[in-house]
C-alpha cells in the first residue's frame, strides 16, 4: 500500500514550499484565476476534510453533496475562499492536522469498502491516489506562483495511472463517445529508468512521452502544445486535447505558451 506513504510524502513536499512563506507569499496569485497560494492550500484542506467525512461518516458526506448541489458552480470557490480568509499560520495548522487525520482514516479503512465522492465511489486506496493527484496538481499551481521548479518523483505513477483510467470520463464529460478500443500509453519515468506502460502493446492508438508531461496534461496544468507528448492514431490525438484526471466538469485548462 505504498500509495498511503506516497500521499504523506506529497503533502510534506508541498508543505515545505509554504511553511516558511511570509504572509505576502500566501497572497501571491497562482495560475488559477482569482486564487492565491492561500486559496490553493485552503482548497486542499477543504477536500481533505470532505474525504475524511466520506471515509468516517458517509451520511455526513451526503449532506455535503446536498450543499454542493445547491450551488454547483460556486461551492468549490466558496470553500477555498473561506479557508483563504484565515491567518496563514492557522490555515497551515488546519491543513496539516487534516492531512494527518485523513492519512490515519484511509490506512484504517476496510480495503473493500467503496466510499462516496463527488464522482464515482472509491475504495480507500483509490481515494488516497486521488488525494495525491490533487495535492500534486495544486502544488504545481503553488510552485508556479512562487517561481519554484519541482523535481518530479516516482509518486507521479499514481497521477499517471488515474489519468489513463479517466480516459473515457474525459470523453463522457464533454458529451463525446469514448473510443471502443484501449490505447497504449508508454511514459518515461522521471528518473530516466523504466517505462511506465498501460494498455495492450498491440493497440493502434498510442501516447508516448515523459511521465511528467503526461501528468501536467491530465491535471490540466500545462497545454498540450507546451509538452513533449506524441499521439499516434486519431483517438489518441483527440484524447490529448481533452484529457483530465479529475472529477467534475471539463476544465478550460491552461492556454498554450503559459507553462512555466
Amino acid at each position: 500500500m505504498a500509495v498511503y506513504a506516497d500521499l504523506r510524502e506529497e503533502g510534506l513536499a508541498l508543505e515545505t514550499l509554504v511553511r516558511d512563506l511570509p504572509d505576502a507569499g500566501w497572497a501571491e496569485p497562482t495560475p488559477a484565476p482569482g486564487w492565491t497560494v492561500a486559496h490553493q492550500i485552503a482548497h486542499l484542506h477543504w477536500t481533505d476534510r470532505a474525504a475524511l467525512i466520506s471515509v468516517t461518516d458517509p451520511e455526513g458526506f451526503t449532506a455535503l453533496v446536498e450543499e454542493a448541489v445547491k450551488s454547483p458552480d460556486s461551492f468549490v470557490d466558496e470553500g477555498a475562499e473561506e479557508g483563504a480568509a484565515l491567518a496563514p499560520a492557522e490555515l497551515l495548522a488546519r491543513w496539516r492536522a487534516g492531512r494527518g487525520a485523513l492519512d490515519a482514516a484511509l490506512a484504517a479503512a476496510s480495503p473493500d469498502t467503496r466510499f462516496p465522492w463527488y464522482g464515482p465511489p472509491m475504495k480507500a486506496v483509490s481515494m488516497a491516489g486521488a488525494r495525491l493527484m490533487e495535492t500534486w496538481a495544486h502544488g504545481q499551481d503553488v510552485a508556479d506562483a512562487l517561481g519554484v521548479r519541482r523535481t518530479p518523483t516516482a509518486r507521479l505513477r499514481h497521477v499517471a495511472r488515474i489519468g489513463v483510467r479517466a480516459r473515457d470520463y474525459a470523453f463522457a464529460v464533454r458529451g463525446l463517445p469514448a473510443p471502443a478500443a484501449e490505447f497504449r500509453v508508454e511514459l518515461a519515468a522521471p528518473d530516466g529508468g523504466e517505462t511506465w506502460s498501460y494498455g495492450p502493446p498491440q493497440a493502434a492508438d498510442r501516447v508516448t512521452g515523459p511521465a511528467l508531461d503526461f501528468c501536467l496534461l491530465v491535471t490540466q496544468r500545462a497545454h498540450r502544445a507546451d509538452l513533449d507528448l506524441t499521439a499516434t492514431g486519431p483517438g489518441a490525438d483527440r484524447w490529448l486535447d481533452i484529457a483530465q484526471a479529475f472529477a467534475g466538469p471539463a476544465g478550460p485548462g491552461r492556454a498554450p505558451g503559459t507553462a512555466r
